[in-house]
């Protein structure tokens, strides 16, 4: 494990935070739980029936965590009241948000949170993005003031003397599939602020492209220049620069002569991607080629954490986006 992630346990474990896990039909659910509960990161809640947690949890100590049945706890009807009166603008009826609330222990879960008895909630080990981020935009809604909610992954790279000793965020790579020049601007900013939240290192911005400081010409780079004037002229107080190719964003030699006036290229520890298939290709590369720790998809935007998974995630990866789950929370 990385210094990284014994570092955000750490910052975790100083706050303790109560983290919702709503995906108990899921053995590897129960195998991070029992990690989580061992090393005392935060405080977990399960929501499940006592099949689903027998089924999944058999040979696992997980006597530390708060199981909740949301068929008997006492503050279901509680939960299912909050949300028809945040749904009812939309016509949500009672009968339809019990079946829902109880239906989608995702949904369950992020009531939850709104009610104040969590701080966040980490799904998607078998649950897709959408059915993650859904119920938390209808319930939890986005911060004040931000755009949008877009999705990064946090790469640590071993033995690698580029970004932070080898930490970047890679954004979007989880959620906005073609954002356009504003959108594009809304998630760099976002990203530098988890990336300083996360690493505890100051960020430097590259908008990547297949092109640097107008090498090329394509409307795909025109949208990466537009995004970038506007994140400059919004946040003048960010290190961000592009657009830049990727060896001119990390390698110092190559943005010293690729883009010689520029305070990012050579240093970036933050790739803000032009979209998603080149972010999602990305991190998956560097994940298997270079064999990174990836954790992710980490949400930024939400109002309150909440943090989708990888279906390919395993048990380990659980116990990562939990801790950073919590971190984000502290900052909430």
């Amino acid at each position: 494990m990385s210094a990284f992630l014994d570092r955000i346990k750490e910052r975790a474990k100083a706050d303790k935070k109560t983290v919702v896990l709503p995906e108990s039909m899921d053995r590897r659910t129960f195998e991070a739980a029992e990690t989580i509960l061992k090393e005392g990161i935060c405080n977990l809640v399960i929501i499940g029936t006592p099949e689903e947690v027998e089924a999944n949890s058999k040979g696992l100590d997980i006597s530390g965590a708060t199981i909740i049945n949301p068929y008997t706890y006492e503050k279901t009807e509680e939960y299912i009241n909050l949300f028809v009166e945040l749904r009812k603008a939309k016509g949500l009826t009672y009968e339809d948000a019990k079946a829902q609330a109880l239906g989608d222990y995702m949904y369950y879960a992020c009531l939850m949170v709104k009610a104040g008895d969590a701080d966040g909630v980490v799904s998607g080990a078998c649950h897709s993005t959408a059915n993650t981020l859904r119920p938390s935009l209808q319930i939890i809604k986005t911060k004040p003031g931000v755009k949008l909610v877009s999705a990064f992954f946090l790469m640590v790279v071993p033995d690698c003397e580029y970004g932070a000793n080898g930490t970047f965020i890679f954004a979007d790579s989880g959620l906005e599939q073609n954002p356009d020049p504003e959108k594009l601007a809304a998630i760099a900013a976002c990203s530098a602020e988890s990336f300083e939240l996360l690493a505890e290192k100051e960020a430097f911005v590259a908008m990547l492209s297949h092109s640097t400081m107008g090498s090329a010409k394509h409307a795909d780079v025109d949208k990466v220049v537009e995004a970038t004037r506007i994140v400059k002229e919004a946040h003048p107080e960010l290190n961000v620069d592009g657009e830049l190719q990727l060896d001119a964003a990390i390698v110092p030699s190559v943005g010293s002569s690729k883009a010689p006036d520029s305070k990012v290229a050579g240093k970036a520890n933050v790739l803000v991607f032009p979209d998603l298939d080149a972010g999602n290709i990305g991190y998956k590369l560097v994940q298997r080629l270079a064999k990174a720790e990836a954790y992710g998809p980490v949400t930024q935007g939400i109002a309150m954490p909440i943090n989708d998974l990888s279906r390919g995630c395993s048990a380990d990866d659980i116990v990562g986006v939990v801790a950073i789950t919590c971190v984000q929370a502290q900052n909430n």
